[in-house]
């Protein structure tokens, strides 16, 4: 089992920056794929960006340019650094992990509860 506990959501004004941290705990063998997705009401939730535990990271074409993902392995912990915010950023933003409890069984999706971001003058 996996817990995961975002912070670092809150208010901006556009072209403001915030950086989202997602720490992982619990009991597993490792943390395949790290990412980060939004969602706003009455909308499905997007991918925003994920990273494998090599580093190699994918971005939706929307945030490219602007947000950088990275992670630290020997912390499990996973940044979203945002910048130049627009407000159609707005939204929940989730923490997502893929983990594996042993070497070889398939990875199980986490999720954390979500953290806000306003993007609003």
């Amino acid at each position: 089992q996996v817990q995961l506990v975002e912070s670092g959501g809150g208010l901006v004004q556009p072209g403001g920056s915030l950086r989202l941290s997602c720490t992982a705990s619990g009991s597993f063998f490792s943390l395949d794929v790290m990412g980060w997705y939004r969602q706003v009401p009455g909308k499905e939730r997007e991918l925003v960006a994920r990273i494998d535990s090599g580093g190699t990271s994918e971005y939706v074409d929307s945030v490219k340019g602007r947000f950088t993902i990275s992670r630290d392995n020997r912390k499990n912990l996973v940044y979203l650094q945002m910048n130049s915010l627009k407000p159609e950023d707005t939204a929940v933003y989730y923490c997502n992990v893929q983990s594996r409890r042993r070497a070889h069984y398939t990875p199980v999706s986490y999720w954390g509860q979500g953290t806000q971001v306003t993007v609003s003058s």
